[in-house]
């Protein structure tokens, strides 16, 4: 395979054995890859944001920037896919929500307000799209999740902007503390990482928030059921197609979580404290400051493991593979 330097990043050469036979994606450069998104096809999309493009990587060697010739993409630290196909994008350095058409080129969805309102965008860092086409964004500086229709109409959908807390609830009843990463299950329920809170909430299709996992202001590194686990500002979250179990990108501890149903907390993968970089059987693998995560419909779990420039993939057997890294 080829390797290149293309303005001042790190060749990355892709290759990915996700799926039944290996496939091997085409070279192309990353350096700080904070999201991952993965489509039904196998496709990879990766926002990179030393660049600021979001790359398209398909299982035939394809390699696309999305979204050329329409408006510029800054910082692209969330990435989402529509049922249709479409990549939604949330740009935390232009206020900005992003919205690509399979082939087409990036539309403004939802843009910075002259006037300071409640529904704002302020720094926002993930998004998630449901089955209606409706995008539920976190509302990093704001603290607060955002609703916004196809039409572009913006509501908050849970929180109250500029008031940080911790409190479950309802709406505007529920607080939340620099929430980073959004995740949406079949049935609509949403999954917020509460970065400044340390810990995992849950908000239902009608707006009623509770905690998941972990308890508010309290980090650690702990295993455990509901209140009793520790997290260190969880930066991604993820869920499978069963809505069975959530996955979390621990970024302070530099690893993987898994959470069931119940609230029971593991170590998917690497060790807490460890930020280093090693592929292998689950306890083995390690990471640095790992972001976005994504989990396709087999059960493999991506994680643009931002520290180390890379992408990995952990298999549903515990298995952790380097599938984009920068050549040493």
């Amino acid at each position: 395979m080829k390797t290149f330097l293309s303005s001042g990043l790190l060749a990355l050469s892709l290759v990915c054995s996700a799926f039944a036979a290996p496939r091997q994606f085409a070279v192309v450069t990353l350096s700080n890859p904070r999201a991952v998104a993965v489509d039904r096809a196998g496709n990879l999309y990766v926002g990179e944001v030393d660049a600021g493009k979001v790359f398209k990587l398909t299982p035939a060697g394809e390699v696309t920037a999305l979204g050329a010739g329409g408006p510029e993409i800054k910082d692209p630290v969330g990435v989402a896919l529509g049922r249709d196909g479409t990549v939604y994008v949330s740009d935390a350095d232009a206020n900005t929500i992003y919205r690509i058409a399979p082939g087409g080129a990036a539309t403004l969805l939802a843009k910075p307000s002259m006037a300071m309102t409640e529904t704002s965008l302020s720094t926002p860092t993930s998004v998630v799209v449901d089955a209606a086409g409706n995008a539920f964004v976190t509302n990093n500086g704001a603290n607060t999740i955002l609703k916004i229709t196809p039409e572009g109409v913006v509501s908050v959908f849970a929180g109250k902007s500029g008031a940080a807390g911790s409190a479950d609830g309802t709406g505007a009843a529920a607080r939340f503390a620099t929430p980073r990463g959004i995740a949406i299950d079949a049935a609509g329920n949403l999954y917020v990482a509460d970065e400044g809170n340390s810990n995992i909430r849950m908000i239902t299709p009608a707006g009623m928030v509770t905690t998941l996992a972990g308890a508010a202001g309290s980090s650690g590194r702990t295993d455990g059921t509901g209140t009793a686990a520790r997290f260190g500002a969880p930066r991604g979250v993820a869920v499978d197609a069963a809505g069975n179990n959530v996955y979390v990108a621990d970024t302070d501890n530099h690893v993987i979580r898994k959470i069931t149903k119940a609230g029971v907390v593991t170590t998917l993968a690497g060790r807490a404290g460890d930020n280093s970089n090693a592929d292998g059987p689950a306890g083995a693998a390690r990471f640095s400051e790992p972001r976005g995560i994504a989990v396709d419909a087999a059960g493999n779990v991506y994680v643009a493991d931002s520290g180390n420039g890379a992408i990995r993939l952990i298999t549903p057997e515990g298995v952790v593979t380097t599938i984009a890294a920068a050549k040493r």
